[in-house]
Order: C-alpha cells, then sequence, then structure tokens
C-alpha cells in the first residue's frame, strides 16, 4: 500500500491524546461507608470490570477513528503489480508511432499505421483530462515532441505518414528517455510491428524512473525482395565504352523466388534486362553489361517487380563518365619519353609536359595525375606546392634519377612525408615480385605464372624507412626492397619509384607491365563519390573539393525539394552535412547558384526489408529482469488494461467510512453501555 501524501501521517501522533487521557483518568469517587465488607466487595467486583471493559472499547474506538481519520488524508492505495509508486500530480505520457515503410502492411483491421492511430486514441482515452502527451515518430519532428493535451494528441495522430526514415528500438527509447524527471509521473508507449531489423539484439537498458508498455501491432510474415546494393566493375567511366555494373538481391521470403525481371535504365533509357531466381533467405549478385553512355553525370536506376511491398524494388544511383584524365609530366633535362609513349597511346588521357626549370605551380589542381620524370634538382619549393597538391587528394609518381645524389634528393623527400635515400646498389640485374594482391592489379592478370617474366634492374635506391605502416608494395625487390611503392599522404598518394626509367637501369619502361601499370596509376587518381545514399541514414556527403567564397552556399535541388546542408571543407574533400533534411529518396543536383556541380542519389533504407517480427519472449529476453509491461493489439480491452494500469485502488473513502464508524461506535458505547449496579439490602 502506497499514500498519496504521506506527509499526513505525522497526524498519527494524535492518538496519544486518547491513551493519555485514558491513562490519567482522575475522577473522584464518592465514600460510602458499609457495615458489611462483604456486600461491598461484590458491588466493586461486578462494576469495576464492565467500567474497564467500557473504556478499553471506548479508547480503542476513538484511536482507530483518529487512525482511520489520518489514512483519509493521506490518500492510501494499492498500485497496480508492478506499477512505479505514483506521485502527486498529472501524468506525462509518451506515445510512440512506428510510420515506417513496414507500417502499410494489411491486417484485418487495415493499414498497421492506422490501426496504431487508432490504439493510441484509446490510450489517451484511458487517462485523464489534466494528463498531458508527447508524440513521437521516426521523422524525430520538433513539434511532436512538446507536452500536448488529449485534443492536439489526436489532431497531431491524424496528420501522421508514413516516412523512409527507419530508426532502431534502442534510438526510440534513447528519444523517449530525453528530459525524464524522477519526480514526475511518465510513461511511455511503443506501438510498433517489432520487425527483427527494427529490435536488433543488442542488450536495451531503459531508465527505471519511465515506464514503458509495448503494443505489439500483429501481422503476418510477407515474403519480399529487394535491391540491395549496385557496384561497378569498372575503375573508371570513359565515354562510349563497355560498362558492368553487379546488382545484388535479397530474398527475404521463405520460399525460393523464379523469374524476377530486373531492369537497368541509364537516364530513363534502358541498358540492360535479366531475369533472376533467388532462393529463399539467400541474396544472389547479378552482372548487367551496356554501352553506349555520353560524358557528364549519369542517373541510374535498377528495378524490379515484387508485391505486395513495392519501396525496396527500385535502387537509385549515380556516376560519371569524364571525357577525359588530365596528367601532367614534370621531366628532368635527360628524362627517358616513356611516359609520353605510354599516355599517347589512347585519346583519352590529356598529357601536358613541364620541363623542370618552368613548373607552374598554380595548374597543380587541374590535373588528376602528377609525374616526376629524373629530376635532376627538385627543390623545396615544388615540395612544398606537391605536398599541398597531394593532401588535398592529388596523386603523384616520382621517378628519380639515379644520378643526382642523395643530398640533394632527401631534403625534398623529406618534405613529401617520405622515406630518404640511403644509397644507391649497382650490380647484376635484379628481378622484381609483382605483389598481385593490390588493388592496381585488379583484373589485370587473369593467372600469373610461376615463371613470369618480371621488370628487372640494374641500378636502384635503397631507403631508410622499409617497414611503414602507410607503405603498400606494388613491385618488390629482395631483401623487402621495393622498386615501386605506394604511400598514403593526407587525402592523397603518393606513388615512389626506386629506379628511374632509363634503360641503363633497367627494363621496367620496355617491360610489358609497365603500360597497365601506368594506366592504373592514372586511374587512381580518379576520385569517384558514393554510388548513393540512404535516407535517415547519410548524414554527410563527400564532394571533390569546391572553392567558395566566404558567403557562398551550396544547394541540393530535387525535383519535390531543396536543401541548404551545412559545408565542411577538409582535405581534398567539402563536406556537406545535411543531418535529416532528405526525407524522400531521389536523385538530387549539387549546385553553386545555378550551376550543377555534381549528382548524388538516395535510396530508403533496407533495415524495413526484412518483414519477420520479434516474438514477446524475444523483446522480453533484449530486456533481461527490466520491468516492461507488453500488450497484444488483437484484445479489444486494451483502453480497460491501460486505466487499470494506471488508476489504483485508492482507498480514502473507506478510511474516511471506517473513521466515522468507529466514532458512531465510541458514541454508542458511552451512552448504552453502562455497568449493571447490583445493590443488595438486608
Amino acid at each position: 500500500m502506497n499514500f498519496l501524501y504521506p506527509g499526513f501521517l505525522f497526524a498519527l501522533l494524535a492518538i496519544a491524546v486518547p491513551i493519555v487521557i485514558h491513562l490519567f483518568n482522575f475522577r473522584k469517587f464518592k465514600k460510602l461507608y458499609f457495615s458489611n465488607v462483604q456486600f461491598l466487595r461484590a458491588v466493586q467486583e461486578q462494576n469495576s470490570s464492565k467500567e474497564k471493559l467500557k473504556h478499553l472499547l471506548v479508547l480503542c474506538s476513538r484511536v482507530l477513528a483518529v487512525v482511520f481519520l489520518v489514512l483519509a488524508f493521506a490518500r492510501p492505495f494499492i498500485p497496480s503489480p508492478g506499477e512505479k509508486t505514483q506521485i502527486a500530480g498529472p501524468n506525462l505520457v509518451s506515445i510512440y508511432i512506428d510510420n515506417s515503410y513496414s507500417m502499410e502492411t494489411l491486417n484485418k483491421e487495415g493499414n498497421l499505421l492506422e490501426e496504431a492511430k487508432r490504439k493510441a486514441k484509446e490510450l489517451a482515452g484511458a487517462y485523464g483530462m489534466t494528463d498531458q502527451f508527447k508524440l513521437l515518430t521516426n521523422d524525430f519532428e520538433g513539434r511532436h515532441q512538446r507536452p500536448v493535451n488529449r485534443e492536439e494528441l489526436i489532431s497531431m495522430l491524424d496528420d501522421i505518414k508514413i516516412s523512409a526514415t527507419g530508426r532502431s528500438l534502442q534510438q526510440m527509447i534513447n528519444r523517449l528517455q530525453t528530459d525524464v524527471l524522477a519526480n514526475r509521473n511518465e510513461v511511455a508507449y511503443l506501438l510498433s510491428d517489432f520487425q527483427k531489423g527494427f529490435v536488433g539484439i543488442q542488450r536495451i537498458q531503459t531508465n527505471p524512473a519511465l515506464s514503458f508498455s509495448f503494443i505489439k501491432l500483429n501481422a503476418n510474415s510477407l515474403p519480399n525482395i529487394s535491391v540491395d546494393s549496385v557496384w561497378s566493375l569498372s575503375p573508371v567511366h570513359l565515354p562510349n565504352q563497355a560498362e558492368q555494373f553487379v546488382v545484388q538481391l535479397h530474398n527475404y521470403g521463405d520460399e525460393d523466388a523464379a523469374d524476377i525481371p530486373v531492369k537497368l535504365r541509364i537516364n530513363n533509357q534502358q541498358k540492360a534486362i535479366s531475369s533472376v531466381k533467388i532462393a529463399a533467405g539467400k541474396t544472389l549478385k547479378d552482372t548487367l553489361s551496356f554501352s553506349g553512355i555520353g560524358p557528364g553525370w549519369q542517373k541510374g536506376v535498377l528495378s524490379i517487380k515484387d508485391f505486395p511491398l513495392t519501396f525496396d524494388d527500385e535502387l537509385n544511383f549515380t556516376f560519371k563518365v569524364t571525357a577525359e584524365l588530365k596528367i601532367l609530366s614534370i621531366n628532368g633535362d635527360l628524362a627517358e619519353r616513356a611516359i609520353k609513349s605510354v599516355f599517347a597511346t589512347d585519346a583519352y588521357f590529356k598529357l601536358t609536359e613541364m620541363p623542370e626549370s618552368n613548373i607552374r605551380y598554380s595548374a597543380f589542381p587541374e590535373y588528376s595525375l602528377i609525374v616526376l620524370n629524373g629530376l635532376k634538382e627538385p627543390s623545396s619549393g615544388l615540395a612544398q606546392q606537391l605536398k599541398l597538391y597531394v593532401q588535398n587528394g592529388g596523386s603523384l609518381l616520382i621517378f628519380p634519377d639515379l644520378e643526382a645524389s642523395a643530398a640533394v634528393y632527401n631534403p625534398f623527400l623529406t618534405g613529401l612525408s617520405l622515406p630518404a635515400i640511403q644509397q644507391l646498389n649497382t650490380g647484376p640485374a635484379i628481378a622484381s615480385t609483382i605483389e598481385s594482391e593490390n588493388s592496381l592489379f585488379k583484373d589485370v592478370f587473369d593467372d600469373i605464372p610461376a615463371n613470369i617474366d618480371l621488370p628487372q634492374v640494374n641500378r636502384y635506391f635503397s631507403f631508410a624507412d622499409q617497414s611503414s605502416s602507410n607503405k603498400e608494395h606494388i613491385l618488390k625487390l629482395p631483401l623487402n626492397k621495393f622498386l615501386i611503392a605506394k604511400y598514403n599522404v593526407g587525402a592523397g598518394k603518393v606513388f615512389l619509384a626506386a629506379s628511374s626509367l632509363s634503360s641503363k637501369d633497367g627494363n621496367l619502361a620496355r617491360h610489358p607491365v609497365f603500360v597497365p601499370l601506368m594506366f592504373k596509376i592514372a586511374f587512381s587518381g580518379s576520385r569517384e563519390q558514393p554510388f548513393y545514399y540512404t535516407v535517415g541514414k547519410s548524414e554527410v556527403l563527400q564532394n571533390d573539393k569546391i572553392n567558395l567564397a566566404a558567403n557562398q552556399s551550396l544547394k541540393l535541388v530535387s525535383a519535390q525539394s531543396e536543401v541548404i546542408p551545412e559545408i565542411r571543407q577538409t582535405p581534398g574533400k567539402t563536406l556537406l552535412f545535411v543531418a535529416d533534411q532528405i526525407k524522400k529518396s531521389g536523385f538530387y543536383n549539387l549546385q553553386q547558384a545555378d550551376t550543377v556541380l555534381s549528382v548524388v542519389a538516395f535510396n530508403d533504407n533496407r533495415s524495413e526489408s526484412d518483414m519477420h517480427y520479434a516474438t514477446e519472449n524475444e523483446l522480453k529476453a533484449l530486456f533481461s529482469k527490466q520491468d516492461i509491461a507488453f500488450y497484444n493489439s488483437k484484445k479489444d480491452t486494451l483502453s480497460m488494461h491501460i486505466a487499470l494500469k494506471n488508476n489504483p485502488t485508492e482507498l480514502w473513502k473507506l478510511c474516511l467510512i471506517l473513521a466515522v464508524v468507529f466514532l458512531a461506535t465510541e458514541i454508542l458505547l458511552i451512552r448504552f453501555f453502562n455497568p449493571i449496579k447490583n445493590t443488595q439490602t438486608t
């Protein structure tokens, strides 16, 4: 039993008053003299016992009357089983409505979202007129998360729509627990279908000051196939060249799916079609090939036909087809012309050459790759400009001049955060080893035979640092030395060769591996943005460096909306923070004023695709011994359960009645319970 106003219990000290009166009853008796003591003793024994009984009964009546009167003012009540102690004042009721795509599922009562709204209105009706309510949905709208009365709550419930934003159960509980006060009656109800993807598998902690109740909306598990992801097999995209894209499909159903049509559209033109069969609960990868696309930004859509759930049947993605790749070669006076010979074979590469004596530093940002070919005396100023270029995402390839001294090259290399030259090695030709696992050699070799012809060198530099953590070997030499290695510097990368391209130093420039290696290094300088982002999950977008004035801004524009992101500049990148401003899937143009800088794609979160639901026991297991109430929406008595749960048995009326009863008992005892006087005469 609990008390609404326990402070009144101090008034129980008042029971001392009738007790004191009883103990110190100073009644004065009149003396009577009798000649026969035997008669006197008989009268005393008979009247004294009845008098004592009367006084005790009156005392008990007075004490009990005081006790129950005090209890009536203290407002005693018996709480419902498992409920926390009630505090004086109105209730604050938080209601979470799951408005994700899975709530579009139909059951006997119609749409799950509409059922959730009806149940929420039932909940509101089970509370008093002075209680307040807070509404929460997946959208985290500010207008919802504030206390309102019942009428305002019902109005907001009617406005809830299906949202593309997906959340987790832990996220929702954390949000509901914001600003919880221990001295306030707060309860929270979560109405959802409780998909397994929404619930998760991690233990969930709740605030004991907030009472949680889960109301599970029942839906049947539905078969569903989603377009999960897409990626390209090509490192770069060239105009009118063959392209290969891999699409991954997922069958979330319990039965095999056959003859699922897969279509690929690029810029609203169908480019490929396929038909697949997917086993139950499995994923499938399918490769789609196409060609004939021009330069510029491409908007791709992969689609299937799958009913009844269709929100995950399309996947939007974007990529850029570049018309050319700009390369700068800075040549020493006696440098070999191998670089020019390689990149002149393909019109896609636009090679610009500069002599070592006349370098235009301001032109560096225009190029995807800069090659230093046999520089005799690289300066510290060049190192400073190249380091800035690399840190901002550029790629640098260095072929040293072996005739130059280490004293000349080491300050330059150190300025680029590269290892210093240790010594020049000369002697018989040494064969290198290809690091076939390196990403640069992906798709270059189908198979590497044991007796493959490898590049050889007669002279090469060895470097002081052979085990740097940011280094990757591309072509290796014996004793853990390298012929070509890659170093990550800032947002870019530096490819450092240990030998020159001169024929007297080795046969690297004439070896068959040289051309594909140079192409791969050039392609690695192309920075491709992600194919797509996820609504409600991707809050930061990456873009190539965008130079903006102090008062300039960027905007993301779609056919239905316009978003102004927060901008943050980092080395080589411009980061766009969109938070939760993107509400719908589709294509968005990144614009500076009216100029389109890039195109980004957004897709709905695939976490809603798995239409399997957590059971009550699975939910309880996540909360361990925490006190969580569970309700089943199939029961029509939900509001009755809630009313009983939140309206404990109050006892103040009973206490008041008992106080009156004992006062009446006292009066009756005093008036009608008189000892019988036995008078004996002689």
